[in-house]
């Protein structure tokens, strides 16, 4: 019998992107899993927290523990909003014990997509196909708090068709950071104006990361500059067939 997950879409995606969490969720039964979704879910929290509204953070944050309390596994499609729950949740709670103790039954049990399919479900080809030539954009949260960097790349490695072509600045910050891109416009314009640049280096027709929000920022900077490249979710790819 198949086991049954739980998606958490984020705010982004359940807001701007809804394509990819159908797209995750295609993946995710085609690996072999059932799907919940739960509708009351809402946030994770992670915008009240970075702007300083820690109490409001709290307040999203038990709701969150209220309605996956159960939740065998908890798949995400954002390594910023995994690691808000993961890394995050410990430090709200740090001075509440019981849950704090809450947090730790649940946190181990919380998965950003891609390191789900890898080290849970155990596939890394899911039959997917693009005929496309793609570079990877690796998201800050996801690669600094959650060490995450090889496992996208091998999933795609695995995609018939795809050719994948390393950006020289794979790794810096697309300038997005939530609430940063808000209060200094400037300097996260510039950023993303940086980051264009190498993705243009590569030829690449396509630019692929797991966090919506940073594609969401690179798209906007790409159709300014009248670039013909595109953003896809690491899901939406692995979705293609």
């Amino acid at each position: 019998m198949a086991k049954r997950v739980s998606l958490f879409v984020t705010c982004v995606v359940d807001q701007i992107f809804p394509k990819v969490g159908l797209a995750m969720a295609d993946v995710v039964e085609r690996a072999g899993f059932d799907i919940d979704f739960p509708e009351a879910q809402t946030c994770c929290g992670q915008p009240a927290f970075n702007s300083g509204y820690r109490e409001d953070a709290r307040q999203v944050a038990l709701h969150f523990l209220d309605v996956f309390a159960k939740s065998e596994h908890v798949i995400v499609p954002s390594g910023s909003c995994t690691s808000m729950i993961t890394h995050h949740f410990a430090e709200m709670f740090a001075n509440d014990a019981a849950n704090l103790a809450r947090v730790r039954a649940l946190e181990a049990r919380v998965h950003e997509f891609s390191r789900f399919l890898i080290e849970v479900a155990k596939v890394e080809d899911v039959g997917a196909r693009l005929d496309d030539v793609v570079t990877y954009h690796d998201s800050c949260h996801a690669l600094r708090e959650l060490k995450i960097k090889e496992g996208p790349r091998r999933l795609l490695s695995r995609v018939r068709g795809l050719e994948l072509r390393e950006m020289d600045a794979a790794e810096e910050c697309c300038g997005f950071g939530g609430t940063f891109s808000v209060k200094f416009a400037e300097v996260s314009g510039g950023m993303a104006r940086s980051k264009i640049d190498s993705i243009v280096r590569t030829g690449a027709r396509t630019v692929v990361s797991i966090d919506s929000s940073c594609l969401m920022q690179l798209q906007g900077a790409l159709s300014r500059a009248g670039l013909p490249v595109r953003t896809m979710h690491l899901a939406e790819v692995l979705a293609n067939r």
